[in-house]
């Protein structure tokens, strides 16, 4: 239980996220206010990442300290964090999440914004936490054993959804879209994914993360997809059955250094693209749907 002084930490906390990620929406400050974060940490000693590179312990494990706009390793060896509250808000924001709506949440790690998804869509709605790590997803299962709108599901993120979503939300960067993410998105159906190439270079203290990278939404609408960039955004790479070939990796990476990702306003998918093709029958192009 909070005290009174560590509820005001908390709540200013939350108004601090949704004012950086530029969110106008109450709903979104006001998931964070009651979600404890620290519950879906590592075991202390937390550590957190420097703007450098690589970690630094925190001294205490004061949960006041969990409130600030930071990412906490939860797998250093891997590079995997707990990711930056005001970045997810700002993605979250753009996934339009509505009460009763179905999410799959890809990549759930540890839980905490599977937790915050389960706010915004209310006890009507249902959140699919897929988490391929065994570990990760322990932690996940019990971390959110309290709340039932959320399944958390150990599974290889490229093989979900298995059936019509509201929104999709994926938390790793990949250098195209799983099928079943555009597939499943149902009329009306948000993604947001993070778009990115990995570095050529692995450090020796963590996994291996974007190079480029830019978090992207696509719409399933009447007429079409439609793409909207949100923002840079640099998430540890995917692996399992996302990982893709060099080809496709360079071409993306030609894409992102020509610049003017922010101009995207369509995908094209299962089609041949007449120029600008990142891998087989999809690609990033500038007209409208």
């Amino acid at each position: 239980m909070f005290t009174a002084d560590e509820l005001a930490v908390v709540r200013a906390y939350a108004r601090q996220v949704a004012a950086t990620a530029g969110t106008t929406n109450p709903r979104i400050g006001a998931a964070f206010a009651v979600v404890p974060r620290e519950k879906f940490l590592a075991a202390p000693p937390w550590q957190i990442a420097s703007l450098g590179g690589g970690y630094r312990p925190l001294l205490t494990a004061d949960l006041v300290l969990a409130y600030q706009d930071v990412l906490f390793a939860l797998q250093p060896d891997r590079g995997v964090n707990s990711g930056s509250p005001s970045l997810h808000a700002r993605m979250l924001a753009e996934l339009d999440v509505q009460i009763s709506d179905r999410i799959a949440h890809i990549g759930a790690g540890t839980g905490h914004y599977s937790a915050v998804l389960s706010e915004l869509v209310g006890a009507t709605g249902h959140v699919y936490a897929i988490e391929m790590d065994r570990d990760l997803a322990g932690h996940t299962r019990s971390a959110l054993a309290d709340r039932a709108n959320v399944s958390v599901i150990i599974a290889d993120g490229s093989q979900w959804p298995q059936q019509e979503m509201d929104a999709i939300y994926v938390n790793f960067a990949v250098a195209r879209p799983a099928e079943p993410w555009i597939e499943n998105l149902r009329p009306g159906g948000r993604l947001v994914l993070p778009l990115g190439v990995p570095r050529q270079i692995r450090p020796s203290s963590s996994g291996r993360h974007a190079s480029h990278g830019a978090a992207l939404r696509i719409e399933r609408g009447a007429r079409g997809f439609a793409a909207r960039w949100i923002g840079t955004a640099y998430f540890v790479c995917a692996n399992g059955g996302l990982t893709i070939d060099e080809n496709e990796i360079e071409a993306l990476t030609a894409a992102f250094k020509r610049g003017d990702i922010e101009f995207v306003k369509s995908p094209i998918w299962k089609t041949e693209p007449r120029i600008g093709r990142f891998g087989d029958q999809w690609a990033l192009c500038y007209d409208e749907p």
